[in-house]
């Protein structure tokens, strides 16, 4: 019998692979996105000593109020453009670009777009 490791499974091992690789600094913090079946949550992490600089999700008061859903491609661009206007006011222009393990492309891929649209660069 053929038994199949769940996506889960693989998408926390890539994302696993992913942070070997990536680091956030005080220079140029890390971008972490975590996607749910309802919600998409955002996160500027330092992680030299691990604090979480800006954060910016689908559940904030100010952001679901201008969604008509929370858990469509619109939304993820949405908070995009909030997560970058946030890090922005903070004085974080360059981060690193953590996709949590995710395929990038669709929510992911938007909130990215809506990101460096807005103003960050990565």
């Amino acid at each position: 019998m053929v038994s199949k490791e769940s996506r889960q499974e693989i998408r926390v091992k890539k994302h696993r692979k992913i942070r070997n690789r990536f680091h956030g600094t005080p220079e140029r913090p890390r971008l972490a996105v975590f996607r749910s079946n309802n919600h998409m949550y955002a996160q500027i992490i330092d992680d030299t000593v691990g604090n979480t600089l800006v954060s910016a999700s689908t559940l904030d008061k100010d952001v679901k109020a201008e969604l008509e859903k929370t858990n469509n491609v619109e939304a993820a661009a949405y908070l995009g453009k909030v997560i970058a206007k946030k890090a922005i006011d903070k004085g974080i222009t360059t981060v690193v670009f953590d996709r949590g393990g995710f395929i990038y492309q669709g929510k992911i891929a938007a909130l990215a777009d809506a990101a460096r649209e807005a103003g960050l660069e990565f």
